[in-house]
């Protein structure tokens, strides 16, 4: 594997691990797409750091859990935009 992407897999892993960050939220602050983000910390993270993966999957497995809720909150928030502009 490339020195350089294993250098972006760390740092993905690193700044989702601090900040409890979302792939999206990951992908944009690196300015690359969400699947390379998903593929570095899903699957080539455990060939570079095995410490790093697990701890990053617990932030998935957490990111996971809270989708739906998160999903919510927004649909909530537009409906709350909609109903104060009428």
């Amino acid at each position: 594997m490339n020195m350089e992407i294993r250098k972006r897999c760390k740092q993905e892993a690193n700044y989702m691990i601090e900040t409890g960050a979302t792939v999206r939220q990951t992908a944009s602050k690196f300015g690359v797409s969400k699947s390379t983000v998903h593929k570095d910390v899903a699957d080539r993270i455990w060939v570079v750091d095995l410490h790093l993966a697990c701890a990053v999957a617990d932030v998935l497995d957490l990111n996971l859990e809270e989708r739906h809720i998160r999903g919510g909150k927004a649909t909530k928030a537009r409906w709350e935009v909609i109903k104060s502009k009428k």
